[in-house]
């Protein structure tokens, strides 16, 4: 598989994990929802969009108490999120 479509599959299953994630945590969700401006409908819509995918990943970058709560539930290392988080922002 080549480099870029590995680092999009895995950015993929890190932002279903943080959906998960928020979807077992309905006050992060909704915390998330404030943040990113949808209400539920356009969450709905957006699931699976790349748009979305990369703002799940960008708002637990920026939020480490989420962010170490999703690791610890789902086996990924804060530094495996951040290699996936800095490959969607090398510029940072």
């Amino acid at each position: 598989m080549p480099r870029s479509e590995k680092a999009e599959s895995s950015a993929v299953s890190l932002a279903d994990a943080c959906l998960g994630y928020l979807a077992e945590n309905p006050d992060e969700l909704l915390a998330f929802m404030q943040f990113a401006g949808l209400d539920p409908e356009a969450l709905r819509r957006s699931v699976g969009s790349s748009h979305l995918q990369h703002g799940l990943i960008d708002y637990f970058a920026s939020n480490e108490p989420i962010l170490l709560a999703l690791c610890a539930n789902s086996g990924i290392s804060p530094e495996q999120f951040m290699r996936v988080w800095h490959r969607l922002n090398p510029s940072g």
